[in-house]
């Protein structure tokens, strides 16, 4: 697995997206880069298809860290925020954030050298309950967007809201517990992806840039960029070696 090193400039966020389903023999080789701690942690997951997705998907963020950094993927070692968000603790002082999501077997790897980064990613699907969950979770008017939209896109419409204020609160470095209804978005089919409000304020949230992210067909995404003058850059893993 063994590839020319990845260059990111300082003025781009590179995004980028991996099917987690892999060949036996390249899942065994990304298992084999994770740490006693990440081991372990996969020995905890009950379901067999999460436990090989979960190894896959740690190993493929080893794989692209070290390619950014010209380093070897088994010897980077994490450390968890806070909120559990994990960040690069060895090599120490590379400036370098990043931001992983995954959704039924996709996942989003965000990677940036200038600021914070948050990328979310789900699954679009049939849910019974999703206005109930806007009601419970989005700011009244986020809910009264949606249902003033046509019914076929207000399922589209709710992953757009989630995805948009789950990319901040990643950026940002804290859980749901920070409150999903403090954040405000735009989330109709015509409109931009903008973060609104912040606490019913727009000045802080105008410091934000939030891009729509199509990965895959089915899925919806967003990233989370406390930043605007920056290029964003999409790329499907694995690159032609």
């Amino acid at each position: 697995m063994s590839r020319t090193p990845l260059s990111l400039s300082g003025d781009e966020v590179h995004v980028w997206s991996a099917v987690l389903e892999r060949p036996p023999g390249e899942a065994a080789s990304l298992r084999a880069l994770l740490s006693a701690d990440e081991l372990e942690r996969v020995a905890r997951i009950h379901c067999p298809k999460t436990r090989v997705e979960f190894a896959v998907g740690r190993g493929l963020l080893r794989t692209l860290l070290a390619s950014y950094l010209d380093t070897e993927a088994a010897r980077l070692r994490f450390a968890l925020g806070p909120a559990g968000k994990p960040e690069l603790c060895e090599p120490a002082g590379t400036g370098l954030h990043f931001n992983v999501t995954h959704s039924h077997g996709l996942a989003l790897y965000a990677v940036s050298r200038r600021s914070p980064v948050g990328v979310d990613v789900e699954h679009v699907r049939p849910l019974s309950n999703y206005l109930g969950l806007a009601e419970r979770y989005f700011s009244p008017h986020e809910v009264e967007v949606l249902y003033c939209l046509p019914d076929h896109h207000r399922a589209e419409a709710f992953f757009h809201a989630w995805t948009r204020k789950e990319a901040f609160l990643k950026a940002r470095g804290v859980g749901l517990s920070y409150g999903l209804e403090r954040v405000e978005v735009t989330l109709g089919p015509a409109e931009p992806a903008r973060l609104i409000r912040l606490d019913g304020e727009e000045r802080p949230a105008s410091r934000w840039s939030l891009h729509n992210l199509r990965p895959a067909p089915g899925f919806i995404g967003a990233l989370a960029v406390e930043d605007h003058d920056f290029r964003l850059v999409c790329r499907d893993w694995p690159l032609p070696a």
